[in-house]
């Protein structure tokens, strides 16, 4: 399973995200790879999910991947409720 945490230049906050993701799906015993990047690079990737805030969703519509919508990437309970209600 691939998982892409994207962020609008693909560092900082998506680079926390993919921290965080990572850390919660240890967590739930789900083993995948994680990656973070910018939303314009994620438009070209491949993968099963994409974490992202809702105004870069808009942007990732088209593509393949399922989009998962995380308001706050600090919080993992709500990263959590997230992952477990698309996952498992």
């Amino acid at each position: 399973m691939k998982i892409l945490c994207v962020c609008g230049l693909g560092q900082g906050t998506s680079l926390i995200l993919r921290m965080n993701v990572e850390t919660v799906l240890s967590e739930m015993g789900i083993v995948a790879d994680v990656d973070n990047t910018d939303v314009s690079s994620a438009t070209s990737e491949r993968a099963d999910y994409i974490i992202t805030s809702n105004e870069l969703a808009q942007s990732l519509e088209d593509h393949a991947g399922k989009i998962l919508i995380v308001n706050n990437y600090f919080d993992l309970n709500e990263i959590k409720q997230v992952l477990s209600a698309c996952i498992n």
